[in-house]
């Protein structure tokens, strides 16, 4: 009850109407648990008394909210417990840890605190390690990453290398040098290229001059003119289009064929970037 009152209520975008139904179903518990430390009486003495049962419900309140709340904060998984279904039995067994911390017994103190240490701590752990950064390996597993499309080309002189990107169905790198532009490398499985191609496999011009040109070794030379001019070297290699993309006429030709000519697998180290990246949950 409590739950779905102060959810609602905060969804009405109002500070103080959200104050006010918590403080009024905080109320309505501690009145309901009063009620139910009569039953409490044979095992908790000072239950018998009508100030006992309201500090024994106003403790076992005050206990087992703070401790349901923190870790619903601390869930592994975000919004995890925050779930009716999962976060009842998870609130209750605090509620129930909290009576039992009443309890008069020595023994049964201690072993409530020994269970309370252990789920605090399962929280804890499960909160630090959701925390910690992905490896490489659980970060592509996550994304569904296809590993056969992490492959680059070899930098060309003055070039560096930095990965941009990859997902299911495609992977992007990119070669940077002062002062010249960049050049950018796409992997992707054939058929992925929706764009309509005549016979010879040159894209269709839409609204734009097309020339392809045959550059030898397999690949393919692309000429974009219009608004946005650029050029694409495309080669078709066990399996996988390679694309070099590059703007203008101002860049060496040879730095592209570089690039195509000596395709490998990249490295952990070259792929680390993109743990920066979002990861599926």
């Amino acid at each position: 009850m409590q739950y779905e009152a102060v959810l609602i209520a905060f969804f009405s975008g109002r500070v103080l109407v959200a104050v006010a139904v918590f403080a009024i179903a905080a109320a309505l518990v501690v009145g309901l648990l009063a009620g139910f430390a009569r039953a409490a009486a044979p095992f908790v003495p000072f239950t018998r008394r009508w100030r006992g049962r309201w500090a024994w419900a106003a403790g076992v309140y005050a206990s087992g909210t703070v401790a349901t709340i923190g870790a619903v904060a601390l869930a592994p998984e975000p919004g995890g417990l925050s779930h009716s279904v999962l976060l009842f039995p998870w609130g209750g067994a605090w509620y129930a840890l909290a009576a039992a911390c009443f309890l008069p017994s020595a023994r049964m103190r201690l072993a409530t605190l020994g269970v309370g240490v252990v789920l605090a701590a399962g929280v804890g752990y499960g909160a630090w390690a959701s925390a910690q950064p992905p490896t490489l390996d659980e970060w592509l597993a996550a994304n569904g990453v296809d590993r056969a499309l992490l492959r680059v080309g070899e930098p060309p002189a003055g070039y560096t290398l930095r990965v941009n990107g990859a997902a299911e169905d495609s992977f992007g790198a990119q070669y940077e040098r002062p002062g010249a532009p960049d050049l950018h490398l796409a992997v992707q499985h054939p058929g992925q290229d929706t764009r309509r191609t005549d016979a010879s496999g040159c894209p269709v011009p839409v609204g734009e001059v097309i020339e392809c040109t045959d550059d030898g070794d397999g690949r393919r030379l692309i000429t974009r003119r219009g608004p946005y001019e650029h050029r694409e070297l495309r080669l078709r290699q066990a399996g996988l289009t390679y694309t070099v993309t590059f703007e203008g006429r101002t860049v060496d030709l040879s730095a592209a064929r570089r690039i195509l000519t000596t395709l490998r697998p990249a490295t952990t180290a070259e792929l680390t970037p993109l743990l920066t990246r979002p990861m599926r949950r």
